[in-house]
């Protein structure tokens, strides 16, 4: 059971946790550790090609057993860890998927372990870093690593097959049910009968079975924007049922299923859909942050499992990094602020790690979690925890909680913190709170980043990213006023992931943090920013996320993201500023590290869309931005009245353009922020980008 603890408890807790690791780590007790591991024969999933000077790749997928012992005070800040099952050992057992993608010959490579995060069970970090079939991963000779840390995915015939694990059920001392208050919502691109009782963004997941089929106690709630009220849906007029699909409806009400909602008159698009319900059988998630401390403690320290199977990285891994996207970054950052960064033997487990686009925290250490929710955007999943403070790396005092904390309290308390370059996109700051990643919670200051941390703003870039050579310019979505931002951030990323080995082996300081900043002016409030008034095109009056104080009830912990939610919704207690990225004349950002195609714009490039009609128009489009092409020529723009010159105006003709492209890639080279064996290909997406507008 987790209570709200004040910013002098959680320090002694701190303390305790590192006088009780000592303790322990001398006493020789039990530990908690991958006891067995198994692994298929080796497959060639990218063939026969050979990379570079490490030659041909080879993949090991198979299965790790662990055990954690729930005593130990490293593991008892797994929410419900006590009441999970124990072997007789006294131990929590989980199993996780284990995939391995490492050189053939591993002394060939560079002897770094890359271990990613999965997202939602998927691995995104070949086609992330890899742009097409260039195998920048294999060529620098990393060791690819994931394993499962989400224990409620399912596997389906569209998801194909998933990195998972698998976590007790907490049950009560009497082995009975335990149940509690959920709150679901759904927001549909398609309208449908029926949704999973967690739906949206929770997918490849049944969610939380209701604790009773009889609706009569729970509430389902529609309305079209985030802040309209809350209109209540009759409960004659839904069910605990499939109703099945658009193509093949079942009438109403449909084949009952406690894990699936249906709505007689059917769940559309221009909604956001709330349930409030009692649910029963709550995962122990937080096993999943101990998965992947004991998972790379294993690969990269020890030379067998308890029945001396071999591990198969054993001797050959001298660094180790661990990096995640989007979710899966945010999962990062709770990994590190609850103390995941040190072993069983008290040794430091990730020499370092990169956030990315993970600018709050995951929440998956309370009783029924959700963790493949967003953590709350202006229209999506607002209201879920993630962005509870603290979200600075440093100390930094929050005046609506009374604390003074960062996320690196834990860390530096056992002197384990790892080097961290953390990433992020003009998206986080529109959507989830990414200006408070560097100010202070107040929004009067800029926050001391600590040596151990460098923080990037990918200029004018969108959440999920552009992958260069892709079609220029994408098809619009239905979902959306404006196209999709076609600024890549992937050449730059791919040089401080560089960076982060080079800084952890070698020492080499990376290049300066780039972000907008109060002291500079280029960090504003929302009516500060100054946007051009362009023609047809909606303004982001509006879209912007707003960053809230809840209270969601007395054994919730929002500094450390954990304990029991037992207010739903929860009630706000207090607002926090919003903080933007200046813009210039064209309407993008002033600073933070441009890109290639920021240099030499083509458009406008934003972190902000706007919903299109029937589909709650004029919120946010989540975590979609935006590109708003340039007019060709003058003549075109002045017809539109657009303010911003046009192409011709700025290079006169491609050869023009070509030139500040090369222009721009040369300074990112010179300040480390491009690296030189990508500085033609980027020229290269650039220029293919500008020889589609037809200058």
């Amino acid at each position: 059971m987790m209570v709200q603890l004040s910013a002098g408890v959680r320090a002694r807790a701190i303390a305790i946790v590192c006088i009780a690791g000592f303790v322990l780590g001398l006493s020789g007790s039990a530990q908690a550790r991958v006891t067995r591991i198994v692994f298929g024969a080796p497959t060639s999933p990218l063939g026969s090609t050979s990379f570079g000077q490490v030659g041909p790749y080879e993949e090991l997928d198979g299965i790790a057993y662990g055990e954690i012992d729930p005593r130990d005070p490293l593991n008892a800040v797994i929410q419900d860890i006590d009441m999970a099952a124990r072997n007789a050992r006294g131990m929590v057992e989980y199993t996780t998927t284990v995939s391995i993608l490492k050189p053939v010959n591993i002394s060939a490579g560079n002897h770094a372990m890359l271990f990613e995060i999965v997202n939602r069970g998927h691995k995104l970090d070949p086609g992330f870093y890899n742009v097409g079939s260039d195998g920048f991963l294999e060529n620098q000779g990393f060791t690819l690593v994931w394993a499962g840390w989400q224990a409620d995915l399912v596997p389906t015939a569209a998801s194909g097959a998933l990195v998972n694990m698998s976590a007790p059920v907490a049950v009560r001392r009497d082995g009975s049910s335990i149940t509690g208050p959920v709150r679901s919502e759904f927001i549909l691109s398609k309208s449908a009968p029926t949704q999973p009782i967690l739906a949206d963004s929770s997918s490849n997941t049944p969610g939380y079975a209701t604790a009773n089929p009889d609706n009569s106690h729970d509430t389902l709630t529609m309305r079209v924007h985030q802040n309209d009220p809350r209109t209540i849906i009759p409960n004659s007029e839904w069910a605990y049922a499939d109703c099945g699909t658009t193509v093949s409806p079942i009438a109403f009400p449909g084949t009952p299923d406690p894990r699936k909602v249906c709505l007689k008159a059917g769940f559309d698009t221009n909604h956001i859909y709330e349930l409030l319900y009692t649910a029963k059988d709550p995962i122990v998630m937080g096993l999943g942050l101990a998965a992947i401390r004991d998972v790379a403690a294993f690969l990269r320290g020890e030379s067998d499992d308890d029945e001396r199977t071999a591990n198969p990285l054993a001797g050959k891994i001298d660094w180790a990094l661990l990096n995640g996207i989007s979710q899966s970054g945010r999962l990062l950052r709770t990994f590190l602020e609850l103390g995941f960064n040190q072993d069983e033997q008290r040794r430091q487990v990730f020499d370092g790690m990169q956030p990315h686009i993970g600018s709050v925290r995951n929440y998956i250490n309370i009783r029924f979690s959700q963790p493949g929710r967003l953590a709350g955007t202006q229209h999506t999943e607002k209201q879920y925890p993630g962005p509870e403070g603290p979200l600075t790396y440093g100390d930094s005092f929050d005046p609506f909680t009374g604390e003074m904390s960062g996320l690196l309290d834990r860390c530096t308390s056992t002197r384990t913190c790892p080097k961290i370059v953390h990433t992020m996109t003009d998206s986080e700051y529109w959507e989830a709170s990414g200006a408070f990643d560097t100010v202070d919670p107040a929004g009067k200051h800029d926050v001391q980043i600590p040596a151990n941390v460098r923080i990037y703003q990918f200029a004018s870039t969108q959440h999920g990213g552009f992958t260069p050579f892709s079609t220029f310019p994408p098809p619009a979505s239905a979902t959306c006023e404006q196209l999709p931002n076609t600024n890549s951030y992937t050449y730059n990323i791919r040089a401080l992931l560089v960076a982060l080995l080079n800084w952890v082996s070698k020492g080499t300081q990376p290049p300066a943090s780039k972000y907008s900043s109060l002291a500079r002016g280029t960090l504003v409030a929302p009516e500060r920013v100054a946007f051009p008034v362009i023609p047809n095109i909606t303004g982001p009056a509006g879209t912007w996320n707003t960053r809230e104080v809840f209270q969601r009830g007395p054994q919730y912990d929002a500094g450390d993201v954990s304990g029991v939610i037992s207010m739903e919704p929860p009630h706000v207690r207090a607002e926090y500023p919003t903080l933007l990225p200046q813009v210039n004349s064209d309407g993008n950002d002033v600073d933070g590290l441009h890109s290639v195609t920021l240099s030499a714009p083509l458009g406008t490039y934003t972190g902000w869309n706007v919903r299109a009609a029937g589909f709650s128009q004029g919120d946010a489009c989540d975590l979609t931005g935006s590109y708003i092409p340039f007019a060709v020529t003058k003549t075109q723009r002045e017809a539109t009245g657009d303010p911003r010159l046009s192409l011709q105006e700025r290079y006169i003709n491609l050869p023009g353009y070509t030139a500040a492209a090369q222009a721009a890639a040369a300074n990112l080279v010179a300040q480390g922020y491009l690296l030189p064996s990508d500085e033609g290909a980027a020229v290269a997406a650039a220029v293919a980008q500008a020889q589609q507008t037809g200058l």
